[in-house]
């Protein structure tokens, strides 16, 4: 029963994410730098291999897709803070405003969704969206 239930999960999970990410960034953008462009937005400044490791990806793959990213005009590279050594990632303006967009709608989508759901199921799903996230960050 539970290889059932978390398999409709994953489905329903991945349907999702494609519904909202047909907009916007994501579809000018390859999946691979997508994310990454986010999780620059939400932690800059970053290194590349944080980044490697949270997408997740190979570190050449991270590398390649922040130079994708620095060519588009969404990310610059800067001397790591506290390793001048070390470079990391942060979002030019540009960048910056591409994040927001995708994100207000993103958020407007995905509000359109929830409406269509009972009050009582809506609840249930945006209670599993914090249990959600913190299964997101150990990962």
């Amino acid at each position: 029963m539970i290889e059932r239930e978390t398999l409709q999960l994953l489905v329903g999970m991945h349907r999702i994410v494609r519904h909202l990410g047909r907009a916007g960034a994501s579809s000018t953008l390859h999946p691979t730098q997508f994310i990454a462009l986010l999780l620059i937005g939400d932690d800059q400044p970053i290194r590349i291999g944080e980044i490697a490791t949270r997408v997740p990806c190979s570190q050449p793959t991270a590398t390649t897709t922040v130079a994708a990213l620095e060519a588009a005009g969404l990310a610059r590279r800067q001397a790591d803070v506290l390793d001048g050594r070390a470079t990391s990632v942060v979002l030019t303006p540009t960048g910056d405003q591409m994040v927001k967009a995708v994100g207000r709608h993103a958020v407007g989508d995905l509000a359109k969704l929830l409406a269509r759901l009972s009050p009582d199921d809506r609840e249930v799903v945006l209670a599993a969206g914090a249990i959600l996230s913190r299964m997101a960050d150990d990962l």
